[in-house]
């Protein structure tokens, strides 16, 4: 079951700049810090906090720590939309239906 936690943590708009950055690929801190337009330990403790939750994971590379996106936290929030969409699709499956029915009546009561 998805975590209410998640949304909090995207919900912050720096930590969902950085997500959005990372999407595009690995980046180092200092590659972050001038795409999100804050200083290093606002980047760093943000990336913490993501960590910490799953969204990224950390590689080092001599004296630069590479961060890239982990795919399980993503795929957990796809998963949990899925069972709303179903939700959602078979209502307006519905609401089609009865919109096909209603066009239909008003045809036939044109002839």
């Amino acid at each position: 079951m998805m975590q209410q936690n998640t949304f909090q943590i995207l919900a912050d708009p720096t930590r969902f700049r950085i997500i959005e950055v990372l999407a595009a690929g690995e980046q180092a801190v200092g590659e972050l810090v001038q795409a999100v337009d804050i200083d290093q330990s606002g980047v760093s403790r943000h990336l913490r906090i993501l960590g910490e939750a799953g969204f990224v994971a950390m590689r080092p590379d001599g004296a630069r720590r590479l961060y890239s996106l982990r795919p399980e936290p993503f795929q957990a929030i796809d998963d949990w939309v899925r069972t709303y969409r179903k939700l959602w699709e078979s209502r307006l499956d519905r609401f089609e239906a009865a919109l096909e029915r209603r066009y239909a009546r008003q045809g036939e009561e044109k002839q």
